[in-house]
Formats: C-alpha cells, sequence, structure tokens
C-alpha cells in the first residue's frame, strides 16, 4: 500500500512509522528541522510496544512530487485541515482515502469540502506521544490505536485494505466500527471536556478526575457535549458517559492533553474544534452548552494571543 502521512509529527509520523516499519511505502510530508532529520538520520520511535529505527525514510515538504497514493494519514492540527486538503491533490487518485487523526469531528467534512466526498472516511485515534526531538517520536501512554469507516459506514474494499495493512504492523490496535460518526463523538466529549477543564485549571488528569469539584464538571460538561451530539443524530446512548469516566480514571495520572499544553505554552490550539465546536454545533440545533461556553470563553483570549489578534497590556 502507498501511504502518505500528511503532518508527521508525534501522531501521524507513529502510526505512519509503523506502517513503513511494516514493510508498507510511505511518504512523511514534513517541514523544517523535523524534514531534514527524517532526510538524514531517519525516524526513532521509542514505545511500549517496541522501540524502532526506521533509516532511511521517504519525506518531502512537496506534496506534488509523491503522486498518486492510497492511502493519506492526515495528522495536522484542526485549524490546519482546510489548507492542508488544497495541498493534497496532487496525491489523489480515484480510490484515494484520507484518514483524519484529528481531535474533533469536523475533519471528514472539511475533507470532503476539498477533495471531494469520495476521499473522506472519519477517523480517529487514542495515543498518547510527543516530538522529543527532530525525527524522534516518543509514545508515553494509551495503547495506540487507529479507528476508520467510510462516513456511510460500509465494510468498503479500501477500508479492508487498510485492516489488512494495520494487522501487518506492530503496536496498533486499528479498529473499523459499525458506526464511524458515534465513535468520532465518543472521542470528541472525552478530549473537548478534557482539554477545556484541564486548561482552565491547569492540572492533570490525575487531579481532574480525584477533585469531586472538578469531577463534576467532567461530567456536566459530558453531558452537555452528549446532548448537543443527539440533537444531530449521533447515536450515543446514556452508557456513554459511564464508559467515559471509566476510561479517564485508567489513564496515567500525569497526563495531559494536546490543546491543554498548547494553549500553556502559549501557541495556537484546537479550541475552536473542540469546546468551540462544542457551543458551535450546540447553537446550530439550540442545545444551551453552559459549561462549555464558561470554558471557551475564558480561554479565547489566550487563544486570541498565541494567534497574534489580540495584545496583553503590560
Amino acid at each position: 500500500m502507498k501511504v502518505a502521512v500528511f503532518g508527521s509529527g508525534a501522531v501521524g509520523g507513529y502510526f505512519g512509522g509503523r506502517l513503513a516499519e511494516a514493510g508498507e511505502q510511505v511518504c512523511f510530508i514534513a517541514r523544517g528541522a523535523h524534514l531534514a532529520a527524517l532526510r538524514t538520520k531517519g525516524l526513532k520511535i521509542e514505545s511500549p510496544e517496541g522501540d524502532v529505527q526506521l533509516s532511511p525514510v521517504t519525506a518531502t515538504d512537496d506534496p506534488g512530487s509523491v503522486g498518486p497514493v492510497d492511502l493519506v494519514l492526515l495528522g495536522t492540527k484542526a485549524w490546519q485541515v482546510p489548507t492542508a486538503t488544497q495541498a493534497m491533490g496532487p496525491m489523489m487518485g480515484p480510490d484515494t482515502a484520507v484518514v483524519p487523526l484529528q481531535n474533533g469531528v469536523e475533519a471528514p467534512l472539511q475533507i470532503a469540502e476539498g477533495l471531494g466526498k469520495q476521499h473522506a472516511l472519519g477517523g480517529l485515534c487514542r495515543i498518547m506521544s510527543r516530538l522529543v526531538a527532530p525525527g524522534h517520536i516518543q509514545h508515553r501512554g494509551i495503547a495506540p490505536t487507529i479507528v476508520f469507516g467510510e462516513l456511510d459506514n460500509r465494510v468498503s474494499a479500501r477500508v479492508r485494505g487498510i485492516q489488512s495493512a494495520f494487522a501487518r504492523c506492530t503496536g496498533v490496535d486499528a479498529q473499523t466500527p459499525p458506526d464511524i460518526h458515534a465513535a468520532m463523538w465518543r472521542k470528541f466529549l472525552f478530549i473537548s471536556a478534557l482539554s477545556g477543564l484541564g486548561a482552565v485549571s491547569r492540572a492533570p488528569m490525575g487531579v481532574l478526575r480525584s477533585q469531586p469539584e472538578t469531577r463534576r464538571l467532567i461530567h456536566a460538561m459530558l453531558e452537555e457535549i452528549r446532548a448537543v451530539g443527539l440533537a444531530h443524530g449521533i447515536a450515543l446512548p446514556r452508557e456513554t458517559i459511564h464508559e467515559t469516566m471509566t476510561f479517564l480514571d485508567r489513564l496515567p495520572a500525569e497526563g495531559t492533553t494536546s490543546m491543554q499544553r498548547d494553549i500553556a505554552e502559549g501557541r495556537p490550539s484546537e479550541l475552536e474544534y473542540q469546546n468551540g465546536a462544542v457551543v458551535r454545533l450546540g447553537q446550530q440545533t439550540s442545545v444551551a452548552t453552559p459549561i462549555n461556553d464558561f470554558v471557551y470563553s475564558c480561554l479565547l483570549p489566550l487563544e486570541r494571543r498565541a494567534r497574534n489578534e489580540l495584545v496583553f497590556p503590560g
């Protein structure tokens, strides 16, 4: 299988690296120092699932040089998806599948708008990883999982092909759920609540889940997001809340989300595609989301400052 990883950082680089390790033909789309390291040193992955050093690897900053591929793993940040789809055109063949790995639920629509609905799959991943140095990814926690499926939930030939490719990989659990939209929203529940509250409180997961006050807030935020999903026709049964809290309780106590870290370090974040999306999608269906609205409003000045849209005095 010919694969392009568009956005080859801590997430895309991990899953693309595992495909390359398994013998798939993988090209990493990257830039800057990370691209230079991939070209000269290859890709190093440290993981409890097994370390790997891939050298050489194919890497470029020019998607036009890659040619049509079977699969694109889209590993950019959520706000970069529209721009990424504009650059990915030369890699599209008649049956090319684009699997988004972003934290959110709007990427498939953006892919469809930018490239055509025939190329858009639903997708998500679960992993705790970071780019510790150019060309060096460290997987720190959560069993690496990638979930994907056609937007109409049929198990197509290309979905079976992607399943087969990942089945040959070490350190990846690949899943095709019966309802990809529900699967994406279940992650959206978790990541939006934890990211927003973690960014406001500056507390790791162990603190958020152990303090009665913040635990109640998490539960209330999950309820709001579930209500929005139900209003949009997403199948989210009542037990989704309990399952999400159970998953949270199993995570490393020191864990934080990428959005939380980005906001804490003054970088642009996925706020608009997490808590902002909850508020926006709630407004579309007249579902009140007061806690997510409060969290979003509190974080918005920091987001605007990180994007040079707002200057703090002093």
